[in-house]
């Protein structure tokens, strides 16, 4: 089987709907761009990251099925790519089954992975990995029950939602309530329902970006590693990471094991992010994303092929290469101000006169206290060094707000 892709605005174009359009949809934007795909990058607001990018864009209600619906059909497109969480997964469920696109991975990798009770049942009940303990609630009363059950300190995210939105750690019955509260304020979609997880006092937190692609030899899907990610979160956001986070050997082979599982029960191609906690050599299943990975980042220093290359080649049936060109690290940059008319950024100089590094400004037209705008990348001769470099990259970046009528140079 041999892929071929057409040429963007005509009529054989290799057609790819990109379903949200924040940073990480951006950089697989411009890996499909680069392979000759024509992209339409959707998103809920005008003016979105990938938007400025693809070739075309459009701007609806991705919630909304019959919205969503329409909005695929009218891109044309033979693949979606989702990038979110908060979708209308029976509309693509239905968009696939009717044959109509791909859906990458699957369509039921995506309704799976966007809501963590589907994920969390599949990995611990199903395929039976070891997870922290955790229950489900869909009230205060439950909620302060699973509390009881699971004990403190624990963790309670909202079924649905990313980067730490809505998430809480609750040290203190007194605290629960004001975790349901958040929960129902902050997540991305008020499901009124709610994970526990009791906490783990883990040894590192890892991200194992796990490949699935189509060999080129025999056709046949093969899965395929990155070195495991190492990374640091504040507030359940992450907020650095770094390549190769090492690991004992039993529990790097176990890592795989697990990510392997789950990524082969949910089939398709794609590049997923399998976030795991280490324990020893005890590997414990935290979650996984059917596509890029925040925290991978970093792969855009470390690797011969970023994790955004490697999406784009995977869910076109292209060869992949995981190979490690270097000990690096990502920076976040983070907004320290409210702005809502645009968004100008200073110290760039700076930033890039740091050895062997680089900087990704995401384009987001509007920045509130905290949000990711932009990330700084680094390598070096070792981990350490890379993380340093990329850390002074991003502090050296000043986020402000953008005047009418002057030149934010």
């Amino acid at each position: 089987m041999s892929t071929r892709i057409g040429t963007p605005w005509t009529q054989g174009a290799t057609r790819v709907a990109l379903l949200g359009s924040g940073e990480i949809g951006k950089e697989v934007a411009i890996a499909l761009t680069r392979l000759g795909v024509e992209v339409t990058a959707v998103d809920r607001y005008d003016g979105a990251p990938a938007q400025q990018v693809a070739h075309n864009s459009l701007t609806v209600d991705m919630s909304d099925p019959q919205a969503l619906t329409a909005a695929i059909r009218s891109t044309g497109a033979q693949v979606v790519v989702p990038e979110i969480e908060a979708l209308a997964t029976e509309a693509l469920v239905a968009l696939e089954e009717a044959g109509e696109v791909r859906v990458v991975p699957t369509a039921r990798a995506v309704r799976l992975t966007m809501d963590r009770e589907g994920i969390r049942r599949l990995a611990a009940e199903e395929l039976g990995l070891p997870t922290s303990p955790y229950v489900f609630a869909s009230s205060l009363a439950e909620l302060e029950e699973g509390v009881r059950q699971v004990g403190l300190p624990c963790v309670v995210k909202p079924v649905m939602s990313s980067s730490g939105h809505g998430q809480s750690v609750v040290r203190d019955t007194s605290q629960v309530e004001d975790a349901w509260l958040r929960a129902a304020q902050d997540g991305r979609v008020d499901r009124g329902r709610v994970i526990v997880e009791g906490f783990v006092d883990f040894d590192t937190e890892i991200t194992l970006l796990t490949v699935r692609s189509r060999d080129p030899l025999t056709g046949r899907t093969v899965t395929s590693f990155c070195r495991p990610i190492g990374h640091r979160q504040v507030d359940g956001d992450y907020v650095e990471s770094w390549q190769p986070q090492e690991l004992p050997a039993t529990a790097l082979a176990r890592a795989q094991e697990v990510a392997a599982q789950v990524t082969e029960a949910l089939g398709g191609w794609g590049l997923f992010g399998v976030e795991l906690f280490v324990v020893g050599e005890e590997v414990l299943f935290s979650e996984v994303s059917p596509r890029p990975h925040d925290t991978g980042m970093v792969t855009l220093a470390s690797q011969r092929l970023s994790e955004f290359e490697l999406h784009a080649r995977a869910l076109l049936g292209l060869p992949v290469d995981t190979t490690l060109r270097s000990p690096a690290a990502s920076a976040v940059v983070r907004s320290p101000i409210e702005a809502g008319s645009g968004v100008c950024f200073s110290g760039i100089e700076q930033a890039l006169a740091e050895p062997e590094s680089d900087l990704r400004l995401f384009g987001k037209p509007v920045a509130h206290p905290g949000r990711r705008m932009g990330v700084a990348v680094a390598s070096g001769p070792d981990v350490p060094t890379a993380r340093e470099r990329a850390q002074r990259a991003a502090d050296s970046i000043v986020v402000a707000s953008e005047q009418p009528g002057t030149d934010p140079a």
